[in-house]
């Protein structure tokens, strides 16, 4: 049997949609096959700042499945050292929002070389920007 894929689920974020993303990101932890993959929590809080991988974990295991079942919790590091040291294997943005699905953490997964799923930089980037899109597709 082969090794687990690490996933690293990145949730939370800067923005306003900081508790949906963290309910999106304990909606996939659940659905992830555990025979197959082993979910890594990365937690950002509020203020940006990557929470440490034991929070992460005990805010992912502690979220109901609406925003108001998400506990409040704060970050110590610019940037998780997971995301640095080899350990992933891929990462799934669960972030909503500014800093999350405008690119950034897309942007920030290319410069680190790390696998991510979903949309790459620029289209994240064009989206967030309804008009700029409306033109585009015309």
């Amino acid at each position: 049997m082969s090794a687990k894929l690490r996933v690293g689920l990145v949730f939370g974020g800067r923005s306003g949609e900081h508790e949906v993303s963290v309910v999106s990101a304990a909606s996939v932890a659940a659905a992830l096959d555990r025979a197959r993959y082993e979910v890594v929590p990365i937690a950002i809080d509020r203020a940006g700042r990557w929470a440490a991988p034991a929070t992460a974990a005990e805010v992912l295991a502690a979220t109901g499945a609406t925003p108001g079942g998400v506990p409040e919790f704060t970050g110590a590091t610019p940037l998780d050292p997971r995301m640095q040291d080899g350990s992933l294997d891929v990462v799934l943005p669960i972030l909503h929002g500014p800093f999350g699905e405008d690119g950034t953490i897309q942007g920030l997964c290319e410069v680190l070389d790390l696998p991510y799923a979903g949309c790459g930089v620029a289209a994240s980037a064009v989206t967030m920007d309804k008009v700029l899109s409306k033109r585009l597709f015309r």
